[in-house]
């Protein structure tokens, strides 16, 4: 049975989430220090509680804030990332998919340049199950449709629309029965301290369990990447065995992944 006192908090704590959602509504977009000095709450309880509304599906984090997110911007602001620096990722995906032999057991993440590894695989992996590809991306198995005889696992889950892909306690429990040969990882940022790290909790979750059921960890983001550190870590810098980026990385950025024992190539 729950405490007066328990009660008493949950009731506060959705109150001040409501509010939250209320004040997005009404401006579109919502700033930590507004909400802090309005709610007089600590900064580290706000961002909790943008945390927890954007795991709802009810706004977008953005630096500082958040943005108001209805369910019908989700395809298109997920469309809008897919195109932002396509022609790099085609090249990053290209790279990526030359280190692919027949045979190979694949990983592959839920992001829009992983999704270029598996666009540039070559014809002759495409056809009598050469591959076996497991991924949690609902936009990449739709890919793999056009091959002759796809060998994909397209893990279960909870759906996340803003990122195309399923993640949670079932898609961790599919993913660890399985050893891979490559994981190809994608990430929103990636930085010396945190290495690869991600917006979403749930996600990252299923990706330091990709990462960790992969004799190799190959990480595939572009420059603008590097340097930008997001919500969650997913796996440290020491735990990738390639970064493949393009080349307007900044060299003393790229200088110093290869000084961590990363092997770093540029396209």
């Amino acid at each position: 049975m729950m405490s007066p006192m328990s009660e008493l908090e949950d009731a506060t704590l959705s109150g001040r989430r409501q509010r939250i959602t209320d004040m997005l509504e009404e401006r579109g977009s919502v700033r930590v220090s507004e909400l802090v000095r309005i709610l007089g709450v600590t900064d580290t309880s706000i961002r909790r509680d943008l945390t927890v509304l954007e795991q709802e599906g009810l706004l977008r984090r953005v630096h500082g804030g958040a943005v108001s997110f209805p369910a019908n911007l989700r395809a298109r602001w997920y469309s809008e990332k897919l195109h932002m620096r396509l022609p790099q990722k085609k090249r990053i995906g290209a790279a990526a998919a030359r280190l692919v032999g027949s045979g190979d057991t694949l990983i592959v993440d839920s992001g829009t340049t992983t999704l270029q590894v598996i666009a540039h695989m070559p014809a002759s992996l495409r056809v009598g199950g050469m591959l076996t590809v497991v991924t949690n991306s609902i936009p990449l198995s739709q890919e793999m449709q056009t091959w002759a005889s796809p060998n994909l696992i397209l893990l279960g889950g909870l759906y996340l629309p803003d990122y195309q892909a399923t993640v949670g306690p079932h898609a961790l429990e599919d993913l660890s029965r399985i050893t891979a040969d490559k994981a190809f990882m994608g990430a929103d940022g990636l930085t010396l301290s945190e290495g690869i790290t991600t917006g979403h909790i749930l996600m990252a979750d299923l990706d330091r369990m990709m990462a960790a059921r992969a004799r190799q960890v190959i990480l595939t983001t572009d420059s603008s990447k590097l340097g930008i550190a997001g919500l969650v870590q997913v796996i440290a810098l020491k735990k990738i065995h390639m970064l493949i980026t393009d080349q307007d990385a900044p060299p003393e950025v790229v200088e110093a992944i290869r000084a961590e024992g990363v092997e770093v190539l540029l396209v």
